[in-house]
């Protein structure tokens, strides 16, 4: 999560309000919210006002565990075995039907859920197992990230994280039970846009996260914003709205070198088109992220991953290095009086709207 510098002249001030309605991710009775605050920043520049609603995310987080078997196995703390160790058989009452199956393609298994949470759009599962290390957090940025999601996605045209939330500690608040859905560490509002092609742009407006469990997994999570979050989408023009009502991805590490992914995605591209049209569109373009996924994870692309874990490397060993050689007290006085203003404002939940 980038954090913004220590001259930004203005806060934003995020309400982060969960709901207690199972039915929806959102709450639609505004007396049934409860309000915290937390500090959020935008890339673009510090605004003030911007309104923030998380999901209520014990329901997020159970509502993926019941469609994704290797979800809950994460969240029972077994890893172990992976697929392997799963039983599909133990879902009656969610009616899968097998789209393809096929042990030697890097997506082995898809399935197809008609009706999922009362909603009629298929909500698709996707299997695959890669060989490399489990890293959640390159897998996230193959979506989130512009110039990675370019490499296996023609048609995006934007990709923008417009609001990542810094504060996780009020995030993880929100959380009972951290050993079963693990530390967020990375949580926003994130705005998409589809290329026009042989149908209109689309634009995606979706809050979503990263979850990191102790046992090496990690479960990445996302759901559209609501009508009433429109404010939130950039200037400029509006295009047909695509409504992804879930997405999750949980990395699941198999052995030191290997990790199975389960992708859930249960999206609606808007337009009135049927989805006996749209799936099939869908499911190419998950297959060449999980194809540009091995390709990276397998070392068969210049070794990048390897330079990724050198970098990772340099960054961990100054910061390493400054700790074992610094006091607090050193430290604190080495960082600016700006610095030191939005440290305390940030600390200070009464008061994180300032200026330095």
């Amino acid at each position: 999560m980038a954090v913004q510098s220590a001259t930004t002249s203005l806060c934003i001030l995020l309400y982060i309000c969960f709901a207690a309605n199972d039915a929806f991710a959102f709450s639609t009775d505004g007396s049934s919210r409860v309000v915290r605050k937390s500090p959020v920043s935008n890339r673009k520049e510090w605004q003030q006002g911007v309104e923030i609603e998380l999901p209520n995310l014990e329901v997020l987080f159970d509502r993926i565990s019941s469609a994704s078997p290797l979800a809950k196995l994460v969240m029972e703390g077994k890893t172990m075995g992976g697929f392997e160790a799963i039983d599909d058989v133990k879902q009656p009452d969610l009616k899968w039907k097998k789209v393809e199956e096929n042990r030697r393609k890097t997506v082995h298994q898809i399935d197809k859920l008609d009706h999922f949470q009362d909603v009629k759009i298929p909500l698709l599962r996707f299997r695959s197992s890669i060989k490399g290390p489990c890293i959640g957090e390159r897998f996230s940025d193959f979506i989130m990230n512009l110039d990675e999601r370019k490499k296996w996605d023609d048609q995006v045209a934007l990709v923008e994280e417009m609001y990542p939330i810094e504060d996780l500690d009020v995030v993880n608040s929100l959380l009972d039970n951290r050993e079963k859905y693990g530390t967020c560490t990375r949580v926003g509002v994130g705005y998409t846009q589809t290329k026009s092609g042989i149908i209109s742009p689309r634009e995606q407006l979706i809050c979503g996260g990263m979850q990191e469990f102790a046992n090496g997994a990690t479960i990445l999570w996302g759901t559209e914003m609501e009508e009433y979050h429109n404010h939130l989408l950039p200037e400029g023009q509006r295009h047909t709205r695509a409504k992804s009502h879930l997405f999750a991805a949980t990395l699941c590490p198999t052995s030191a070198n290997s990790f199975d992914i389960e992708y859930l995605l249960q999206t609606d591209v808007g337009g009135g088109l049927p989805h006996f049209m749209t799936t099939p569109a869908l499911v190419e373009i998950v297959k060449k992220l999980f194809d540009h996924t091995r390709t990276y994870f397998e070392g068969c692309d210049n070794n990048e991953l390897d330079l990724y874990l050198k970098s990772r490397q340099q960054e961990d060993c100054p910061k390493i290095e400054l700790l074992s050689s610094t006091n607090a007290d050193l430290l604190c006085e080495e960082i600016d009086l700006s610095q030191v203003h939005h440290c305390h404002a940030m600390k200070d939940n009464e008061s994180l709207l300032f200026t330095p």
